[in-house]
C-alpha cells in the first residue's frame, strides 16, 4: 500500500504545475505582484500617518496615554505565532498529511480571529474612554484607515483559509493539486504579518523612544 507523500508526487506527476517563462509559478507570481502594489499602498498609508501624527500633539493630547502597549504587544505576538501555523500547514500539505494540515490551518484561524478581537477591544477603548474618533484630526483618521485596513486584510485571510479548511474536507480536494494555492494564500498571510511588525514598531513603539 502506497502512503499519501507517495501518492501525492504521482498525482503532481500528472498534473503538472503551470509555469510562467520566467520558470516561477503563475499563482505565486500574480501574487508576489498584488503583494508589491499592497507594499506600497500600506507605505502610503504609515508614512502619511507618521507625518501628521505630529499634528495631533499639538492639540494636547499624548498617544503615549491613549495606546495599551501590553495588549497590542500580546495581539502582536499572537499574530506572529498564527505564520508559524501558517509555515506549518504549508509544510504538511506539500507532504501530503492532510490531517496536519487541518489543525495548523486551524490554529492560524483562530490566532488571526483573536488578533482581530484585541483590535476591536482597542477601537472600542479609544472611542469610548479615550475619545479618539475619526474626526480627531488627521491623526485619528489616519490611525484608523491604517489599522482598519490592516484588520481588513487580516480578515480577508481568515476567510481564504477558512475556506481552505472546509474544502479540504470535500472529495475533490487533493493536497498535491492544491498545495500550490495554499502556499500562495500562505505568502498573503505572512505579507499582512510583517505589514503588522512595521506598523507596530513605527506607529506604536515609536512613542516610546
Amino acid at each position: 500500500m502506497s502512503s499519501p507523500a507517495a501518492e501525492a508526487h504521482a498525482h503532481a506527476a500528472e498534473h503538472p504545475v503551470e509555469h510562467m517563462p520566467t520558470g516561477l509559478n503563475t499563482k505565486k507570481l500574480i501574487m508576489w505582484l498584488f503583494l508589491a502594489s499592497d507594499c506600497m499602498f500600506f507605505g502610503t498609508l504609515i508614512t502619511t500617518h507618521l507625518i501628521y501624527r505630529k499634528i495631533y500633539a499639538n492639540l494636547g493630547v499624548d498617544p503615549i496615554e491613549i495606546f495599551d502597549i501590553e495588549l497590542t504587544t500580546a495581539s502582536s505576538f499572537i499574530l506572529l505565532m498564527s505564520s508559524l501555523f501558517m509555515a506549518l500547514a504549508v509544510s504538511a500539505i506539500h507532504k501530503g498529511n492532510v490531517k496536519s494540515f487541518r489543525w495548523n490551518l486551524i490554529g492560524v484561524i483562530v490566532f488571526g480571529g483573536l488578533f482581530l478581537a484585541g483590535q476591536v477591544y482597542e477601537f472600542n477603548h479609544f472611542v469610548h474612554y479615550s475619545g479618539l474618533t475619526l474626526e480627531s484630526g488627521t491623526f485619528g483618521s489616519t490611525f484608523y484607515l491604517m489599522t482598519g485596513t490592516h484588520g481588513v486584510h487580516v480578515a480577508l485571510g481568515i476567510l481564504w483559509l477558512l475556506s481552505w479548511l472546509i474544502y479540504s474536507y470535500t472529495p475533490r480536494f487533493n493536497s498535491a493539486e492544491h498545495a500550490i494555492d495554499v502556499e500562495t494564500a500562505g505568502l498573503y498571510w505572512h505579507f499582512v504579518d510583517i505589514v503588522w511588525i512595521v506598523i507596530f514598531t513605527a506607529v506604536y513603539l515609536i512613542e516610546y523612544v
